[in-house]
């Protein structure tokens, strides 16, 4: 009853504005305006207490490496500088803590120190090192903490048995070996530079591909990553396509000790259940150890909406029932070129009020970004695609896109 109360307090009124940009959909009484545009294959967003946003990039086999974006706004809120900076990218994950940006590369963080000056005039600082290749979200707990994510992997084959013939079903190693430096958080020191994952702390295991991590205060951390994919194409005989549906993306509160249930598990987002993994010895229907692995505070299904970002609200512009709750970037689903014509999951700015301390059922906050129907949200048809999401010391929300490299600002009554 009070998760639908809140629900109808944020989201019953029709948009406040006539026209928002590029045909976005926005609660009563938030408007958006365009920041920047063009700024190439950018991700997540880090924005410093003057205003000024960092944002860091991916390169891929047709974009050259563009490194770390760097953006300063004029009165009306649009970029009046753009520099780009260092050649630091791939890492997804960047943050300001404590006058200095964090950002990460494919295999480690790197600190920048801040000065009175957009771009910074000082090399970086290598203060981790020596992860494993992939997408590294980070986050900062206030009291000397960076946590720093380490995907697990991908596809329907989550950490095969290499004895297993190529024609026969996969099955996972039991226990699987990536999960000793992936599939998990470490904690270092922020300060520290020249740390290895062997000086980290263990923090927190079992996922799958986390980009999405934030330190709610005086709270903890949370996360959030996705579900396993084309389960029912691998496993026909247990699981339909309604049923690899409902395998949710998930989100945790995660504490010291949280195993979120990769490769084992997965979580049936219909059923609200977590089920063994069909590579290891699931059906679809055999219910994961009670107990042993953790519940999401939230999932987000049908279809797996692709989570990439999460931001908790820590401004007081919007509406209280806005503060203290999670904003997360949906990047939209069917990533292997499949499409659907009413549309995959995702492409939207989602929301998950928090009361009491306790995470409410998720609703669309900003939508619009494919384009004017539900048939644009597929991969190959989206105009943009939501990838990052930042509170703004404005109290604004800023909305990232990965197609063309447009920043979005939200804002309540202005």
């Amino acid at each position: 009853m009070k998760s639908s109360l809140i629900a109808i307090l944020l989201l019953a009124a029709a948009p406040a504005f006539a026209a928002e940009p590029d045909g976005l959909v926005l609660p009563s009484g938030f408007h958006a305006v365009v920041v920047a545009d063009g700024l190439g294959p950018i991700r997540h967003m880090a924005i410093r207490g003057n205003g000024d946003i960092y944002v860091s990039t991916r390169h891929g086999r047709d974009q050259p490496s563009v490194g770390i974006v760097a953006l300063h706004l004029g009165p009306d809120h649009k970029a009046v500088q753009t520099e780009h900076f260092s050649s630091i990218d791939q890492g997804t994950g960047i943050r300001i803590d404590k006058d200095a940006l964090y950002a990460a590369s494919g295999t480690g963080v790197y600190r920048f120190a801040l000065g009175d000056t957009l771009v910074p005039t000082a090399q970086p600082e290598l203060i981790v090192d020596g992860l494993a290749a992939t997408n590294h979200p980070i986050a900062f707990d206030g009291r000397g903490d960076l946590f720093v994510s380490i995907d697990g992997g991908g596809g329907p084959a989550n950490c095969p048995d290499p004895s297993v013939p190529k024609d026969a079903k996969p099955r996972g190693l039991n226990p699987c070996p990536v999960l000793e430096t992936r599939g998990g958080i470490w904690r270092f020191d922020d300060s520290k530079p020249g740390q290895k994952l062997a000086d980290g702390e263990h923090y927190a295991t079992g996922i799958r591909n986390m980009s999405a991590m934030d330190w709610r205060g005086g709270d903890a951390l949370y996360g959030a990553w996705h579900g396993r994919d084309a389960t029912a194409k691998t496993w026909p005989e247990f699981l339909t396509q309604a049923d690899d549906d409902a395998i949710a993306d998930e989100m945790f509160r995660i504490a010291k000790g949280t195993d979120m249930g990769w490769p084992y598990t997965y979580w049936d987002g219909a059923r609200k259940m977590r089920l063994m993994a069909p590579d290891y010895g699931g059906d679809g229907k055999t219910q994961a150890p009670e107990g042993k692995y953790a519940t999401p505070v939230a999932a987000f299904q049908p279809q797996r909406p692709a989570v990439l970002d999460l931001a908790f609200y820590t401004g007081t512009k919007f509406p209280r029932a806005y503060r203290g709750g999670a904003f997360l970037a949906t990047h939209g689903g069917g990533a292997d070129g499949t499409v659907l014509p009413g549309g995959h999951g995702g492409y939207n700015v989602t929301f998950v009020p928090f009361s009491g301390g306790k995470a409410g059922a998720p609703m669309v906050f900003a939508d619009g970004f494919a384009g004017p129907d539900a048939a644009a949200r597929n991969v190959k048809t989206a105009t943009y695609r939501p990838v990052g999401v930042a509170v703004g010391p404005d109290g604004a929300l800023y909305v990232a896109d990965s197609n063309k490299g447009r920043i979005w600002r939200i804002s309540y009554g202005n």
